[in-house]
C-alpha cells in the first residue's frame, strides 16, 4: 500500500503528506509528523514538512538540529527511538469529542546511501508491537528512496528551468549582438561619407581663410574707427556726469533755498500773525470795531500767505522725493460721502448743483494714501467750482473707461480705479491744455483775468497722482466744461517703479489752473426747539452742517421724546451748549469754521459742559482718539437707522443714570480706599478688585462707566488683564485710566494707548489729575461736586494759573518774534528771559535762577538751535528741562533732527498762539 501511495511524479511536500497519512493509518496511530533534513544555511536542520492530526503548540519548535530532542537524536544516531509511558502533557491527540495523550512515541530516521534524509515521528494511544516497529524500519527504506527521487526530480526541473532561461537570455544577447554589428556597419559607412565631406570642407575652409584674411584687414580699419568713437563717447559720458553733478548741486541749492525762503518768510509772518491775533482779540478793549476788523483782515491775509507758502513747499518736497506716503485701506463709499459733505454747501453758495455717484463696478475699498488722495480731489473740486459760473459739478467713483489710455502710468484697467470730476465751466483750449499742469500756469492768464490763484494746485495734484502710482487725464472744450479723471491702482503702488518714474522726464499733461482755496462756507442751521425749551425738558444738541442729516437726527430726538437744539457750526454749538446745558450732544467733525475736534476739546475743558456726554458722528474714522478725548460713542457715516438708534440709546443710558459705576483695580488696600474716597461723592458707586481675576469676573457680570487700573497686580499684569478683556466677546471695556507708580518705557506706553484713555504716573499732583480724568469719563457735573473737588478741577483747567510766576526763556535772534511772543506770554503772567543766540542762552542758564521752559529758535548766528539743545542736554541738571523748538523749517526731517538734538516738542512757524499755549501747558504740568 505504501508503495502505491508513493507511485507517480510527486513533489516532496505532497509525497511527505501522503506517506505520513498512510503510515499513521496503517499503524492505527493517532498522531504523526514528517521531518526533512535541509543542509542549507547555518548547518543541517530537521524541519516539519507534513503532519497527521498534529496540533502545533506555541512553546514547541518545528525545527531541530541533529542531537536536539528525540527527532534530532534519532537523526544523529541513525537509529529508531521508542518512548513508552509518555507523560500526560507531552502531546495531545485531539478530536471533536475530546482529547487524550498517546502512550507510545516512535521516532524513526530514513536514510539514503547511509545519509539521513529525514525523520518520521509516530504517536499511538497504546504500546506499539514488534511487527509495527519492524514495518516502520522497513518502510523507511522505500520512503528514503522515493523522497530522494522526488527531491532529485525537483532539482532536475529547477536546473532545466534555469537552463531554458539561460538559453533565452543567450538568444536575446545574440540578437542584440547582431543588431550591434549591423549598426556598426552603418556607422562605418557614415564615417566614410564624413571623411569625404571633411575633405570637401577643408577645401572650402581654405577658401574661407583667404576671405577671412581680407575681412581681418577690413576689421582692423573699423577697429581704429571704433576706438576713436569710444574716446569721443567717454568724453561725452564725462560731460554728462559733470552735468548730472551740477544738476544735483542745483537741486540741493534749490532745496536749501526753499528751506531758507521758508524761514525768511515764516519769521516775519510769525510776528505778523501773532500781533494781528492780539489786536483782533482786543483784550484791552481800546480798539474800535473797524480797527478790530482791520486786524482780522491782516490775520486772514497772513493765513492765506501761509497756505501759499505751504503749497510751494509741498511741490518742492514731491519733486525732491521727500513726500511720505502712508498706504491704508480706504472705503470708496466713505470717500464719496466725504466729498459730498465737504463741497455740497460750497457749490450751493455759488448756485451750482453737486452730484456724487458711485458706479456699480466701483470697488468697495482701495489701498492708497487717503490724505494725498483727498488733497488731489479737493484741488480738482475747488477748481471745478471756481471756474464754473452756472450748471453742475459731477463726481463719479468707478473704473477707467474701456478706451482709456493708461500707458503713461502703466496701469492695467482691470486693476485700476477712477475718480472723474466734471464741470460745466469755462473749459480749456487745446493750446492751454499743453501747459496747464506746469507750475504757476493758468488757462485764464494775463492781467485782466477774472479768477485768482497761482497755478500750483494742478501741478501738485499731478505729482501726487504719480506718487500714488497713477495719473490724471483731461478732456475739455472751451465754453462747455472740463472733465478731470484721476486713475489709481486698486492695491498699494509699486514704490520702486514710482520712484524711478518720478526722476524721469515726463510730458506735460493738459490741465487747468491752480487749486482755489476753499472759502469758508456760509451755512444755516435747521429750525429747532430753542424757543420752547423748558427747564425740565431733556434736550439734545446736534452740531451738524449737513441739513438733511441734521433733520434726520432731529426727527430721531423727537421720536424719543427729547427737545432738540441744532447748530451748523462749531462756534454756534459751543454757544448753545453753554447757554442751554443739554443732556447730550451729537457732534460732526467736519464743520465750517472750527472743526469738531476743537469743539470737543472746548466742551471738555469747560467746567460747565465737560459732564455732557458727546457722541461723534463723522465720515472720518478716528474712534480711539474720540474716546480718549471723552466721547461716549463714535459712528462712521454713512449711518444706518439701527446705528442711530443704538447711538441714542447709549446717550440716554449715560445721562439718565444719576449714579455712575466705577471699578478700581488695585492690589494695595489702602490705595484702593484712598482712590474711592478721592473720587466718590454719592453719584459714583465704586467696586473694588484686588486681583486681575476679580476684575475680570466683575466686568463679565455687568457694565461699568470707567475703570481705574494699576499695572502691578498679584495674579497678572495690567497689560494681561486688558488683553484678556479684549478677548472676551461679551465684555465691553469701559474707558480705562491707568494709575501706576511704574516708569513706563516707550513701547509699554504705546501698548497701553491701544486700550487706555489716560495714563497717570503716581507722583506730585497725580491725585488731582486722577480726579479730573475720572470725572471726565464718568460725566460728572463739576458744579455739583464738593467745594474741594470743584476747586481742584477748576484750577487744573485754568490755563492762566498754570502760567502764573513761571520763568520761560525765549532764544531767538529776530527781535520781532521775541517781542510778539513776549507780549503773549506776559499777558498770562509769565516772566520772560531773552537770549539772541545759543551761546547767550547757555550762559544765562548757568547764571539765572530756575528756568521752567525754553522756546528755542533753530536758525541763529554764533550757535544754532540744534547745537544749543545738545549742549543743554549734556548737562545733567538740564536733562528734564522742557525745550520747545520753534522753526520756520517745515520738512519732516527737521522735526526728527530737532527731537534727536534734545527738543521735548516741536512747533512750526508761524506759531499758533493757542497751540503754543496748549503745548507749554502740557510740559509745564509735567
Amino acid at each position: 500500500r505504501l508503495n502505491d501511495v508513493m507511485r507517480g511524479e510527486l513533489d516532496v511536500a505532497c509525497l511527505s503528506s501522503k506517506v505520513i497519512s498512510e503510515i499513521a493509518t496503517y499503524l492505527d496511530a493517532q498522531v504523526g509528523a514528517f521531518y526533512m533534513l535541509d543542509g542549507k544555511g547555518n548547518g543541517p536542520v530537521l524541519s516539519l514538512l507534513s503532519s497527521y492530526a498534529y496540533t502545533k503548540r506555541k512553546n514547541l519548535s518545528n525545527e531541530f538540529k541533529p542531537g536536539e530532542g528525540l527527532v534530532g537524536q534519532a537523526a544523529l544516531e541513525k537509529k529508531q527511538i521508542l518512548v513508552s509511558n509518555v507523560p500526560e502533557e507531552y502531546v495531545k491527540v485531539t478530536s471533536g469529542l475530546g482529547e487524550a495523550s498517546p502512550r507510545s512515541i516512535t521516532v524513526t530516521p530514513f536514510l539514503y546511501e547511509s545519509r539521513v534524509s529525514g525523520v518520521v515521528e509516530i504517536g499511538t494511544l497504546g504500546q506499539m508491537s514488534g511487527t509495527q516497529l519492524e514495518y516502520l524500519s522497513q518502510a523507511m527504506n522505500s520512503v528514503a528512496i522515493n523522497v530522494e527521487t522526488a527531491r532529485g526530480r525537483e532539482e532536475l526541473a529547477k536546473a532545466l528551468k534555469e537552463s531554458r532561461a539561460l538559453a533565452e537570455k543567450l538568444q536575446v544577447q545574440q540578437e542584440e549582438l547582431k543588431a550591434a554589428n549591423e549598426e556598426l556597419e552603418e556607422q562605418t559607412q557614415m564615417l566614410q561619407q564624413s571623411e569625404e565631406k571633411l575633405k570637401l570642407q577643408q577645401e572650402e575652409l581654405k577658401v574661407a581663410n583667404e576671405e577671412l584674411e581680407e575681412k581681418n584687414e577690413s576689421l582692423e580699419r573699423q577697429k581704429s574707427k571704433i576706438e576713436q568713437a569710444n574716446k569721443d563717447l567717454e568724453r561725452t559720458r564725462k560731460e554728462i556726469e559733470t552735468k548730472a553733478e551740477e544738476l544735483g548741486i542745483a537741486s540741493k541749492y534749490k532745496s536749501e533755498f526753499l528751506a531758507n525762503m521758508s524761514h525768511e518768510l515764516r519769521t516775519p509772518l510769525n510776528s505778523l500773525l501773532l500781533l494781528a491775533r492780539l489786536l483782533a482779540d482786543n483784550k484791552e478793549g481800546n480798539l474800535s470795531k473797524e480797527q478790530m476788523e482791520s486786524a482780522g483782515i491782516i490775520y486772514n491775509s497772513g493765513n492765506d500767505l501761509l497756505s501759499l507758502l505751504n503749497e510751494i513747499l509741498d511741490l518742492s518736497k514731491i519733486e525732491a522725493g521727500r513726500m511720505d506716503v502712508h498706504v491704508e485701506p480706504v472705503s470708496v463709499a466713505t470717500l464719496a460721502e466725504a466729498v459730498r459733505a465737504g463741497f455740497e454747501h460750497v457749490a450751493a453758495d455759488k448756485g451750482l448743483s453737486l452730484e456724487v455717484t458711485v458706479s456699480e463696478n466701483a470697488p468697495a475699498e482701495i489701498s492708497t494714501d487717503r490724505k494725498r488722495l483727498e488733497q488731489i480731489i479737493k484741488n480738482l473740486m475747488s477748481n471745478a467750482i471756481k471756474f464754473t459760473e452756472k450748471g453742475a459739478v459731477t463726481v463719479n467713483f468707478g473704473r477707467p473707461d474701456e478706451d482709456a489710455d493708461l500707458s503713461r502710468s502703466g496701469l492695467v484697467r482691470e486693476k485700476a480705479f477712477a475718480i472723474s470730476v466734471k464741470d460745466t465751466g469755462i473749459g480749456i483750449s487745446p493750446k492751454d491744455q499743453k501747459i496747464i499742469f506746469e507750475a504757476f500756469q493758468q488757462a485764464e492768464g494775463g492781467s485782466s483775468r477774472k479768477f485768482g490763484g497761482t497755478g500750483l494746485g494742478l501741478t501738485i495734484s499731478r505729482e501726487l497722482a504719480a506718487l500714488l502710482g497713477g495719473e490724471i487725464q483731461l478732456e475739455s472744450e472751451v465754453g462747455k466744461g472740463t472733465v478731470f479723471t484721476v486713475c489709481l491702482p486698486l492695491g498699494p503702488p509699486d514704490f520702486a517703479k514710482v520712484a524711478h518714474e518720478a526722476h524721469t522726464e515726463k510730458p506735460v499733461l493738459p490741465g487747468r489752473g491752480r487749486t482755489a482755496r476753499q472759502k469758508k462756507a456760509v451755512v444755516e442751521s435747521v429750525p429747532d426747539d430753542r424757543e420752547c425749551v423748558k427747564k425740565e425738558d431733556k434736550v439734545i444738541l446736534i452740531v451738524e452742517d449737513d441739513p438733511n442729516f441734521a433733520r434726520l437726527l432731529q426727527k430721531q430726538c423727537h421720536d424719543k421724546g427729547f427737545k432738540c437744539l441744532a447748530s451748523a457750526t462749531g462756534e454756534g454749538g459751543l454757544e448753545l451748549a453753554e447757554k442751554y446745558s443739554p443732556a447730550a450732544i451729537v457732534l460732526d467733525l467736519k464743520l465750517p469754521g472750527i472743526d469738531g475736534w476743537t469743539v470737543l476739546d472746548s466742551l471738555k475743558e469747560n467746567p460747565k459742559t465737560r459732564h455732557i456726554p458727546v457722541h461723534i458722528m463723522s465720515v472720518e474714522d478716528a474712534t480711539i482718539e474720540a474716546f480718549r478725548k471723552g466721547a461716549v460713542g463714535y459712528l462712521t457715516k454713512p449711518a444706518k437707522k439701527e446705528d442711530l438708534e443704538e447711538a441714542f440709546q447709549r446717550l440716554e443710558a449715560v445721562f439718565s443714570r444719576r449714579v455712575k459705576d466705577l471699578i478700581v483695580v488695585e492690589d494695595d488696600g489702602n490705595m484702593r480706599k484712598g482712590i474711592i474716597k478721592l473720587v466718590g461723592n454719592g453719584d459714583v458707586y465704586a467696586e473694588e478688585a484686588a486681583t486681575g481675576g476679580q476684575a475680570l469676573q466683575a466686568l463679565k457680570s455687568r457694565k461699568f462707566d470707567c475703570m481705574i487700573l494699576d499695572l502691578g497686580l498679584p495674579d497678572m499684569t495690567g497689560f494681561e488683564l486688558l488683553k484678556a478683556l479684549e478677548a472676551e466677546e461679551n465684555v465691553v471695556i469701559p474707558p480705562v485710566i491707568v494709575y501706576t507708580g511704574k516708569e513706563l518705557t516707550h513701547e509699554e506706553e504705546m501698548e497701553l494707548r491701544k486700550y487706555s484713555e489716560s495714563i497717570i504716573i503716581k507722583g506730585v499732583r497725580s491725585e488731582e489729575r486722577l480726579l479730573d480724568e475720572s470725572s471726565l469719563f464718568l460725566h460728572r457735573m463739576v458744579d455739583k461736586l464738593p467745594e474741594n473737588m470743584r476747586k481742584i478741577i477748576t484750577n487744573l483747567h485754568d490755563v492762566d494759573i498754570m502760567f502764573k510766576n513761571r520763568r520761560v526763556m525765549i532764544v531767538d535772534d529776530d527781535m520781532r518774534n521775541v517781542f510778539a511772543l513776549t507780549s503773549v506770554l506776559e499777558q498770562k503772567g509769565v516772566s520772560v528771559l531773552k537770549a539772541e543766540n545759543g551761546q547767550k542762552a547757555l550762559e544765562m542758564l548757568l547764571t539765572e535762577p530756575k528756568v521752567d521752559l525754553v522756546l528755542m529758535d533753530i536758525m541763529m548766528p554764533v550757535m544754532d538751535g540744534y547745537e544749543t539743545m545738545k549742549r543743554i542736554r549734556a548737562q545733567e541738571k538740564f536733562q528734564k528741562l522742557p525745550i520747545i523748538a520753534l522753526t520756520a523749517k517745515a520738512m519732516r526731517e527737521d522735526r526728527e533732527r530737532s527731537i534727536t538734538a534734545g527738543a521735548s516738542d516741536y512747533l512750526t512757524k508761524p506759531v499758533d498762539v493757542s497751540r503754543l499755549c496748549s503745548m507749554m501747558r502740557v510740559w509745564l504740568y509735567k
